[in-house]
C-alpha cells in the first residue's frame, strides 16, 4: 500500500522542551495514523528525526510498502537522501536508525515542503508541547 508520512519536530528554545508529530495518510487522503509526543529537552533537529523514526516505525507496523516522507526540515530530507553529510554525532545515530527502518518498507522517498504545507503534523507537535507544560 502506498502512503504519505508527514513529519514535524520542534523545540521551544534550541535545545529546549521538544516534541514530534507525524501523520500517515493513505493515497486517498484517509488518515491511517497520527501521533504527537513530547520527548523532553532536545534540539529541533533531534525532534525532526524523532518524528521520522516514529512515523517510519508505525508505517512498518501498518504493513506499508511504499512511502513518501514529507517534511518541512530541508536538513533532514537532504541528509536522508544523501545530498548532505551528517556531521553531528547525535544525528548520525538517528539517521542510521531511520535508514534501517526505511529499508524494511520497500520504497521510501523524501520531499521537503514549506511549513504551511505540513499543518497537521505541526499542530500535533505544538499540542504535545502544550500538554507537557
Amino acid at each position: 500500500m502506498k502512503a504519505r508520512l508527514f513529519t514535524d519536530g520542534g523545540a521551544r528554545g534550541n535545545p529546549g522542551p521538544a516534541a514530534y508529530g507525524f501523520v500517515i495518510e493513505a493515497s486517498d487522503g484517509t488518515v491511517l495514523a497520527a501521533e504527537g509526543e513530547a520527548i523532553g529537552i532536545a534540539t529541533n533537529n533531534v525532534a525532526e528525526y524523532s518524528a521520522l523514526i516514529a512515523g517510519l516505525e508505525r508505517a512498518v507496523e501498518l504493513g506499508l510498502d511504499e512511502l513518501e516522507v514529507v517534511s518541512d526540515s530541508e536538513l533532514l530530507v537532504k541528509q536522508m537522501t544523501g545530498e548532505y553529510r551528517v556531521k553531528n554525532e547525535a544525528l548520525q545515530e538517528l539517521n542510521a536508525a531511520a535508514s534501517r527502518i526505511a529499508r524494511r518498507l520497500g520504497r521510501v522517498s523524501y520531499t521537503a515542503v514549506r511549513r504551511e504545507h505540513n499543518e497537521l503534523a505541526d499542530r500535533l507537535v505544538n499540542e504535545a508541547l502544550d500538554a507537557a507544560g
